[in-house]
């Protein structure tokens, strides 16, 4: 089923049943449009809006982040942060978002750093960000069992400084470099089944 049909499937849905879905934001850290991270997240987007919810997605590696300085400005003023980039915007949509999608690749047995510069520029406000579920999504070239295990906690430490937050799944795909290959992988289904069920 293309996109275009699923989204207007979606509004058909939501004229019959005048009821609004979950806000699903996606974060986007790989760097690579099309490859085989942003194929999960697409399926698991995909799902999220064949089961009746508001999906987006977001390449933070397009964004102009800046790193966190530390300066401690931003606890001196309502959690505006001394830097202008487009993290502004960015924490806007994650603390309106009901639901938030982490994806990366493994880079050296760790998350990419556009999504590691997001999760340290929350620090303005990340009191704010509560009552959300998550989904982690992971890819890596090499297949091991513990290839993604320093990667998963990195994850996890972020959502364990927030309140009322669940992690609600994970999506891992191992063994897979080249772009597309994650198409012949079990995990394409996983996330869209787990993106429905959101």
């Amino acid at each position: 089923m293309t996109v275009k049909r699923i989204q207007d499937a979606l509004l058909r849905r939501k004229r019959r049943l005048k009821v609004m879905g979950k806000k699903v934001l996606a974060l986007m850290g790989s760097p690579r449009h099309g490859g085989n991270c942003d194929l999960l997240c697409d399926a698991f987007l995909d799902g999220a809006a064949f089961g009746g919810n508001d999906p987006e997605k977001v390449y933070v590696a397009d964004l102009k982040i800046a790193p966190c300085k530390a300066c401690d400005y931003c606890t001196k003023h309502q959690g505006r942060c001394a830097v202008k980039d487009d993290m502004a915007v960015l924490i806007k949509k994650i603390m309106a978002a009901d639901v938030i999608v982490m994806a990366t690749p493994v880079y050296f047995y760790s998350i990419a750093a556009s999504l590691k510069l997001v999760i340290d520029c929350c620090v303005a406000r990340w009191m704010e960000i509560k009552d959300k579920d998550f989904y982690f999504i992971m890819t890596s070239a090499e297949d091991s069992p513990t290839v993604m295990r320093c990667t998963l906690e990195c994850l996890r430490g972020f959502i364990d400084c927030l309140d009322d937050v669940q992690e609600k799944g994970v999506i891992a795909a191992k063994g897979v470099h080249r772009r597309g290959e994650v198409k012949d992988h079990p995990a394409l289904q996983k996330a869209f089944s787990m993106g429905k069920q959101v």
